[in-house]
């Protein structure tokens, strides 16, 4: 009886070895179970922050897809940063912002949003940054407001100032998308598909449920929306995840060759 049941404990904790790619040693195993569990911890206390500020949930699932891929970074560049304090949020080491938006530069600078933001334009990256100085280089709804070219020269920026990792957000395809002033830089120029994106080495996972289901500013076209938000985030985890041409945004992951 004690045999059967020493091997059920080791089948147990070979089971779980697989399962969590670790070492079959039970001592190794309870250490990076602990660190799993500790994640685990942090990730729901900034969920449940972030519901406590009234984020909309699919969002939060863009956040948790980002703090995934930054996981292994501790320097990062925020390209047209605006407000956003996603950064701070998933707790980067050293986090940088460039804004080209006078109003939100300002408004950034008093958030204390970043360790360090500038006023910039993005399309000359290499005017303010060096080769590698960065571990990653993010842009979250930002490259879709730049014409087709100075995308493409953006990508190519951030893909040689960063050493890790460059993650993009964007809507999935063209997103019409007017301007509220003459200055804000909100209007659209490009769209940007799942297929393309991994033509340029991206890994690319649907986000915000699908598409139908929003417009303009990713805002849900369809009323109650707390009812259509439950419905887009449901969506959202259990299909258009793996189905990013479905998706009404797209967040692209790329690993460089250099790390």
């Amino acid at each position: 009886m004690v045999n059967y049941a020493l091997a059920c404990v080791k089948k147990t904790i070979h089971a779980l070895s697989n399962c969590f790619s670790i070492a079959d040693d039970p001592d190794i195993l309870l250490k990076q179970l602990s660190v799993k569990i500790v994640k685990m911890k942090n990730q729901i206390t900034m969920v449940l922050s972030l519901l406590k500020q009234g984020a909309d949930p699919a969002q939060i699932l863009v956040k948790l897809g980002l703090r995934k891929a930054l996981l292994d970074c501790k320097s990062v560049l925020d390209v047209g940063c605006g407000t956003s304090l996603a950064l701070r949020q998933l707790g980067i080491s050293h986090c940088i912002g460039i804004e080209g938006y006078r109003p939100a530069f300002e408004e950034a600078k008093q958030q204390n949003a970043q360790d360090e933001i500038i006023c910039g334009d993005i399309r000359n990256l290499a005017n303010y940054f060096k080769p590698d100085q960065f571990d990653a280089c993010i842009a979250m709804d930002v490259i879709e407001h730049l014409p087709k070219e100075d995308g493409l020269k953006l990508m190519r920026d951030m893909e040689l100032i960063a050493k890790r990792k460059v993650v993009f957000f964007t809507p999935n395809g063209f997103l019409p998308q007017r301007q509220s002033d003459d200055s804000d830089l909100q209007a659209h120029f490009s769209g940007w598909e799942p297929e393309e994106m991994k033509r340029h080495g991206y890994d690319v996972f649907g986000m915000l449920g699908p598409k139908n289901l929003r417009g303009e500013y990713h805002a849900l076209k369809r009323h109650p929306a707390f009812f259509w938000g439950l419905v887009s985030i449901m969506k959202q985890m259990i299909w258009v995840h793996g189905q990013p041409t479905k998706a009404a945004a797209i967040l692209c992951i790329k690993t460089l060759a250099k790390s």
